[in-house]
This record gives C-alpha cells, sequence and structure tokens, in this order.
C-alpha cells in the first residue's frame, strides 16, 4: 500500500501552451499514445488518421479545428500519473488558459519551427512568467523546412528574455530531418515511419563516434551536426535546474509531433526534470501563507466550471486542483466562500469528456464533480475542521473584457432557456453577462475578451439550449468597475458616450467608448474610485 507522500511525488501537473496551429493538441495525443491512454492517435483535423483529438470534444472545435476550451486529460506513464491541462490557443479564448495556468505546476510551450515566436505565445508565457512557472519547450513540425535552428534560440531568448539550454539537437528538418542528437549521451537518435504519427515509432539509437552511422545519414548532414554541437557546447547555457524551477532557464527539445519524432524523449526528460505537486499561496486571517501539498488535511479550488459536457444530462461539472492531501469520494469538506459543509457528488476523473467516477485522488490531481450552481471560479475548498479558521487561496483575476454585444432572443416563449443558457455560460467564465441600469434579463449585454466567442455563444445558444439569437455588437471598447460602494449611480455626471450597467451581483459598472471619455467622468466626480478589473 503506497502512503500519500508516494502518490504525490509521482504526480506531475502542467499546461501546454502555444500560438494556434503550433500542434498543441497534437502533442497531447502522442502523450496519451505512448502512456497507453489511447491506441489510435487522432489530428485536430481528423482527415488524415480519421478519428478527431482525444481532447477536442466539442461539436464545434471539431468543425473548426481548433481547441476553444481547456480540457483536461490524466494518463499513467513510468510510475508517474500526469495531469495534462491542454488548453486553447487562439486569443479570442486566453481568459481560460489564464484560469488553467493557475491549476499547473509547469508548462509545456509549443513553437512551430517555421513560424517562431508568434503573438499568443508572447502573452501566455508573460503569465508564466509572473507566477514563476517553470517552462519547457517543444519546437515543433521539424519534419518540415524549419527556421535555423540558431535564430530560432535566439528569438525565444530575445522575444522572451529567457534563457534556453537545448537538451537535445535535430539532424536537418523538412524531408531531410533524420532524427535528434542528444547532448548528454552523445548518442544520435533516429526514427521509423509512424503511419502518419497514428503509432508509437521504433527509435533506433546510435553513437554519434559509431561508423554504422553513414548509412542512415548523409555526409552533409553529418558534417554540419558536427559543426553545429561545438558552436553549442561553446554559446549555449549551462543546464542549471534551479533556474529551470524558478522559470529563469527553459530547457529546449525538437521534434515532430505529427509524426511522433522526439515526443518520448521529450516526455521523460520533462519528468525527470520537473517536480512533484508545489505549495499553494493561501490567505489566512489577512496573512499569507503557502499550502503544504503533503499537509494530510484535503484542500482544493475551483479554476473551471463548463456546462453541457453531457448532452444528455445537461450537467455542469467544476474543475478543481487539489492542492493538498488526499480526497475520498464519501469525505464532507467545507466550502469556505458559501460557509457550509457539504459532500462532492460525483466525483469523475477526466479525460476531456469521457470520466469515471473515482473513490480517491491526491494532491496535484484535478477532478471534476458535479455543481448544482453553487459554486464560482476561485471557490476554495476543504476539510470541516478548517471552519473554525478558514483560508482562501490567492484568486483569480476577472479580466475586462474588451468588445460587447447586446443579445436578444429571437422567440419570447423561450425565456425561461435564454436566462438559463447564458447564465450557465457565464459561470464558465467565457463570457460576462450585463444589464442595463433599471432594467431587467428582456435584453442583455455580453462582454467577452475576443470576438470568436461571441460566434461560440450563438452555436451553444442554439445547440445546446435550442434558443435562436441577435447579436448587436456595440462600440463600446472600456469597462470599469465603481470601487465606492456608496455611489449612487444616478447622480454620476459622466460623458455623453458613457453608459451605466450592472453585472448579475447587482455591482454598478461604467461602459467607455474611450479612455478619453474615462478620465473626463473622474474630473467630473470627485473621489469616484474605478477598476479594470472584477473581484
Amino acid at each position: 500500500m503506497s502512503t500519500l507522500t508516494d502518490e504525490i511525488k509521482r504526480r506531475r501537473t502542467f499546461a501546454i501552451i502555444s500560438h494556434p496551429d503550433a500542434g498543441k493538441t497534437t502533442l497531447t495525443e502522442k502523450f496519451l499514445l505512448y502512456g497507453g491512454a489511447i491506441n489510435l492517435a487522432g489530428s485536430v483535423k481528423g482527415k488524415a488518421t480519421a478519428r478527431h483529438a482525444v481532447s477536442d470534444w466539442m461539436e464545434i472545435e471539431k468543425e473548426r479545428g481548433i481547441s476553444v476550451t481547456s480540457s483536461v486529460l490524466q494518463f499513467n506513464y513510468n510510475n508517474y500519473c500526469i495531469n495534462i491541462l491542454d488548453t486553447p490557443g487562439h486569443q479570442d479564448f486566453s481568459e481560460d488558459t489564464y484560469r488553467t495556468l493557475m491549476a499547473a505546476d509547469s508548462a509545456v510551450m509549443v513553437i512551430d519551427g517555421s513560424k517562431g515566436v508568434e503573438a499568443q505565445t508572447r502573452k501566455l508565457f508573460k503569465v508564466c512568467v509572473m507566477r514563476h512557472i517553470p517552462i519547457f519547450t517543444f519546437i515543433n513540425k521539424m519534419d518540415r523546412d524549419a527556421n535555423d535552428t540558431f535564430d530560432l534560440l535566439d528569438e525565444i531568448e530575445k522575444e522572451l528574455g529567457i534563457a534556453t539550454c537545448p537538451i537535445n539537437w535535430p539532424i536537418g528538418s523538412g524531408k531531410n530531418f533524420k532524427g535528434v542528437y542528444d547532448r548528454e549521451t552523445k548518442k544520435v537518435m533516429l526514427f521509423s515511419d509512424t503511419e502518419k504519427g497514428t503509432k508509437e515509432g521504433t527509435e533506433l539509437e546510435i553513437s554519434i563516434d559509431d561508423p554504422q552511422l553513414s548509412n542512415y545519414i548523409p555526409s552533409f548532414s553529418m558534417d554540419t551536426l558536427l559543426e553545429e554541437i561545438e558552436l553549442l557546447d561553446g554559446a549555449s547555457a549551462e543546464f542549471d535546474l534551479e533556474k529551470v524551477s524558478c522559470g529563469e532557464l527553459s530547457p529546449v527539445f525538437f521534434g515532430s509531433a505529427l509524426t511522433n519524432f522526439g515526443v518520448e524523449t521529450f516526455l521523460q526528460h520533462f519528468l525527470n526534470m520537473t517536480s512533484s505537486p508545489l505549495p499553494r499561496t493561501a490567505n489566512i486571517q489577512n496573512t499569507v501563507a503557502k499550502i503544504d501539498p503533503f499537509n494530510p488535511n484535503f484542500s482544493a479550488f475551483v479554476f473551471k466550471i463548463q456546462a453541457n459536457m453531457n448532452k444528455a444530462h445537461r450537467d455542469r461539472i467544476a474543475f478543481m486542483r487539489i492542492c493538498s492531501g488526499k480526497f475520498l469520494s464519501d469525505m464532507e469538506v467545507y466550502h469556505v466562500q458559501g460557509n457550509r459543509k457539504m459532500r462532492l457528488s460525483q466525483p469523475q476523473q477526466l479525460m476531456a469528456q469521457e470520466r469515471k467516477v473515482i473513490e480517491e485522488a491526491y494532491a496535484g490531481d484535478i477532478i471534476g464533480v458535479f455543481d448544482p450552481g453553487i459554486f464560482s471560479i476561485g471557490d476554495t475548498i476543504t476539510v470541516p475542521s478548517n471552519s473554525s479558521c478558514p483560508f482562501a487561496f490567492e484568486g483569480i483575476p476577472t479580466f475586462a473584457p474588451e468588445h460587447f454585444a447586446r443579445v436578444r432572443q429571437m422567440d419570447t416563449m423561450k425565456r425561461k432557456q435564454f436566462v438559463k443558457g447564458i447564465t450557465q455560460i457565464a459561470q464558465e467564465g467565457a463570457i460576462q453577462i450585463f444589464q442595463e441600469y433599471h432594467t431587467g434579463m428582456e435584453e442583455i449585454i455580453v462582454g467577452v475578451v475576443g470576438v470568436l466567442q461571441f460566434d461560440v455563444l450563438k452555436y451553444r445558444l442554439e445547440n445546446e439550449y435550442k434558443v435562436d439569437i441577435r447579436l448587436e455588437t456595440l462600440p463600446y471598447e472600456h469597462i470599469r468597475w465603481i470601487e465606492n460602494k456608496d455611489i449612487d449611480l444616478d447622480k454620476i455626471n459622466g460623458t455623453s458616450d458613457m453608459k451605466k450597467i450592472q453585472d448579475l451581483k447587482g455591482n454598478p459598472l461604467l461602459l467607455f467608448i474611450n479612455s478619453w471619455s474615462v478620465g473626463m467622468t473622474l474630473d467630473r466626480n470627485k473621489g469616484l474610485i474605478l477598476s479594470e478589473f472584477g473581484r
């Protein structure tokens, strides 16, 4: 019987981040293949391999070939229990990615070898740096013509401001891609065809000094490799695990997720370099403290809510990251924000939308529990004995929406479905809902971080709740929360383009078309305090 400490030590929880189309979801599939969780790896487009990726489970994801919501995948590999958080790459869904990064201990950054560092990678990277998350870089698509390898590393260092240390090195790219050279073992790894990456490939390991190598690698590729290795040994940063763990140095790996080249090598190195679950920051009676994952008392926080994962049941799942101790399915827990004791019903381990009910889970794991509508993103769950001295994990910020639209239902008879649908999607954190000041839910204003979220909202209301809506985009670009508790919204003297609204909790907010109006309103109302973040 393994002890609590042993179980927690074998956990690894990481998020995969990248710009859209860099191959993040495909890489996730290959991890599952090597972990024995699936027998045949799918792809995002699902054409060549005849099946879709496991992590893209929404119909809209399969149609568009992009991930619109983060998914959780758990599998075992070489005595490690791995929790992968696959995140949407598209910037319109970046808020979901930010929240997901809160639940991860490290991040794998996937970069397209032919495109280098792209805009969304920069944004996500900043979040990782802010939280000092260890970052591992996988330079993907080496089976296509890639940029010069040194230029790629240089770009990562300049653009992201982090030192790089290549663990292996590619031999050619595109049609000339033969394999990778491992700098530590001084061996060359050659690869066989893997049937478009659907099967595990057999890897051939040959020492760099072995004369046999010339049978596999042309002499010009060999000369280039030897030159580059020499240059590398003199120019690149030394590997330092301490710097890696505080996010100052990124180990770099090369390969092709689509054809399985270098994926398992990367996974093995990654598991050796990462640590078991890390302590989490919490607030205990106004003092900041670290919650040790090996503390036997269970604690967790909600980082994501997803409605309608099962079409048959129209259910809501709250995703929790376990931060300490052991969770048992029949145990009583304390919901800090709701100030109530409860049992978490139907605790599940997830494989995208596939699930199985679990009896136990440990610090580092991600579990899904049925949510009757009581949980919010950022809530803390702990054991009842902590209720006398409760603590709350640090909150997850609400990002200010940048695009707004008025939403009207086409059929007034479907009022109930409309309110239910829009409220549930809002609770997931994908959209934010506001009401006109002094009006009800007849007309509502929806705020989103990216315009693609409007398409997803319309699609989901039509398909999941059978409600047709009309969206009318509004010209507002700036939203401000009013911090003053005693303010009378009627008495605020604003500009002509200012709009008074409130959120579902009744908090007053102001919408503005430009930043000049924000400044003017502050000048006209002495003592008014406006904030860009919601609490």
